[in-house]
């Protein structure tokens, strides 16, 4: 896959063009669980923002579309979209925009995920405009040679997450951790700046510890809070897997 260029015609942005979030990160994907829209995805960015300060642990939130701007104007934890559409703003009615995302005071977005696959030149594109207004990218990747071939867009993070994996009870850093360093070396042969993140089944602090010591920046997770019955409890567990 060709390396990102933005509309100036420039090469892949630098480290500090990146907008990073952080150089570890816990990565909170909201996704769109009825007990997670609305004032109830309030809640749990307040949540994460004081269980992350207390950790010590740079975190962000990914919620639903509709949640964006008023999470964005009540946290001071980063909050990206789940998803952008690679196309300029326009008549592009159904469609989410990075300049939307920007509008409303997101700093970024999810790319590829597993349940919003693109085709690589979408996510390139994507991934462009991105960069071209500031914006971070965490771009999804299901496997080793997915993850190679993804670093080529040059994003800030690459979440490589085993699609049999995600939603399960067994974390990829216990089930596949082959699939972590594996993913780790080739994005650094790629793209040296780009910080990898582990997801699919991550439900403890030795899931995440284990994923750190595979070589990854942080981890991006989902159903261990989102649907447990504590999430607090939960986010508590995760976080303490970094220290």
């Amino acid at each position: 896959m060709p390396s990102a260029r933005d509309p100036a015609g420039r090469g892949p942005p630098s480290p500090t063009e990146l907008a990073p979030l952080g150089e570890r990160l816990f990565l909170l994907n909201l996704k769109s669980y009825p007990a997670c829209l609305g004032d109830a995805a309030l809640e749990l960015g307040r949540l994460l923002e004081e269980a992350a300060a207390s950790a010590g642990v740079p975190a962000a939130i990914a919620p639903a579309a509709p949640d964006l701007g008023r999470l964005a104007s009540e946290l001071t934890i980063p909050v990206l979209a789940q998803h952008v559409d690679p196309f300029d703003p326009g008549a592009r009615t159904g469609y989410v925009v990075p300049e939307a995302v920007l509008a409303a005071g997101g700093r970024g977005s999810l790319l590829n995920h597993s349940e919003h696959r693109l085709a690589p030149p979408e996510v390139a594109e994507a991934t462009t405009r991105l960069h071209a207004i500031g914006l971070a990218v965490v771009v999804c990747a299901q496997d080793v040679d997915d993850a190679r071939l993804l670093a080529g867009v040059h994003p800030a993070y690459l979440a490589v997450e085993p699609p049999e994996l995600i939603g399960g009870d067994r974390s990829v850093s216990m089930a596949r951790p082959e699939v972590i360093s594996g993913s780790v070396a080739a994005v650094r042969s790629v793209a040296p700046a780009t910080r990898v993140l582990c997801g699919a089944g991550v439900h403890s602090s030795e899931d995440v510890r284990r994923a750190l010591e595979l070589g990854s920046h942080g981890v991006l997770v989902a159903s261990a809070v989102t649907r447990s019955s504590d999430p607090a409890l939960a986010l508590s567990e995760l976080l303490s897997g970094f220290s």
